[in-house]
């Protein structure tokens, strides 16, 4: 049985190379050669195949781990902002909230990361609410605080401490729905419309999906919808949901939701509300996903 170290096949290589220069028509040379490329090849062929086949469950373990660290080092944030001067506070929340968003984008369903979102974002509101001078509505950060407990809770039901926090926050959700606000969207018909075409609507989201809402804020009804396509969104059909720098997008944050039936663009108001809508679209498919749609649905219709 023959053992080849790596690290040493280049240098092998080189000097059968030169041997062979010296003396090109030596058989035994050749043979050497050929004797050495030829496992170094098939070496390397099986690292890639490797490296192939467990590159997906090296990514799932990579973006855990780093989920972790970055929860971690939200929560480090969280509790310094605590004994920090006033003017450095609001900074460092903010900070704290960009790594939990982080660590939820990198996974998901990592249900701590997405309560201590919502745990910083209530201490958010409530310190803007104080201040007298908020740079977003003090209602706006509690709806989104219980957006993420509420997420949170729809993983994992079985949590005390997100039940009682679910119960402080669930009346600033805009009940029966998990998110409502304004997207600017295409004609249901027609999604390459000129952009003068394109309008700027009330959007809510539930466990079912995203729909836009009619004058009085409530989705269209089937009666109104006849013979007219709604412009609605299925949890089920959804694929990807990602933000857009598409160029030919109308001004403003780009959002596109990848669906079974091709892309679905709209655009934001603004980049801190396409983070907002980007969350709330992932929470509610990996909520879907794990089979967990019916805790949301008694969430926001109970």
């Amino acid at each position: 049985m023959q053992f080849y170290t790596i690290s040493l096949f280049p240098q092998a290589i080189l000097n059968y190379e030169k041997a062979v220069q010296l003396n090109w028509n030596s058989p035994q040379t050749g043979a050497k050669a050929k004797g050495i490329t030829l496992p170094l090849a098939n070496l390397e062929f099986e690292r890639r195949l490797c490296f192939r086949q467990c590159r997906p469950v090296c990514q799932v373990l990579v973006n855990g781990i780093l989920a972790e660290a970055l929860n971690n080092w939200g929560l480090g944030l969280q509790e310094l902002s605590a004994i920090v001067p006033a003017r450095e506070k609001q900074t460092i929340i903010k900070t704290a909230i960009s790594k939990f968003r982080v660590a939820i984008q990198l996974q998901f369903d990592f249900h701590r990361a997405i309560y201590n979102l919502g745990t910083v974002l209530y201490g958010l509101a409530e310190d803007t609410m104080r201040s007298g001078k908020p740079d977003v509505s003090p209602n706006e950060l509690y709806s989104q605080s219980a957006i993420y407990v509420a997420a949170a809770h729809a993983l994992k039901p079985n949590y005390s401490v997100y039940r009682s926090a679910l119960r402080l926050v669930r009346l600033m959700l805009p009940l029966p729905y998990l998110k409502v606000g304004y997207l600017t969207a295409p004609p249901a018909n027609n999604a390459i419309a000129p952009h003068t075409d394109w309008e700027r609507s009330q959007f809510v989201l539930n466990h079912e999906g995203l729909q836009k809402a009619n004058a009085s804020g409530q989705p269209p009804s089937q009666s109104m919808d006849r013979g007219r396509k709604p412009t609605r969104i299925a949890v089920e059909d959804i694929v990807s949901v990602s933000a857009s720098a598409d160029l030919t997008l109308p001004p403003g944050a780009g959002l596109c939701v990848d669906t079974v039936h091709g892309p679905r663009f709209l655009v934001a108001d603004s980049w801190e509300a396409l983070d907002s809508w980007l969350d709330a679209l992932c929470l509610v498919y990996t909520i879907f996903a794990r089979g967990k749609s019916d805790v949301l649905a008694g969430i926001i219709t109970g």
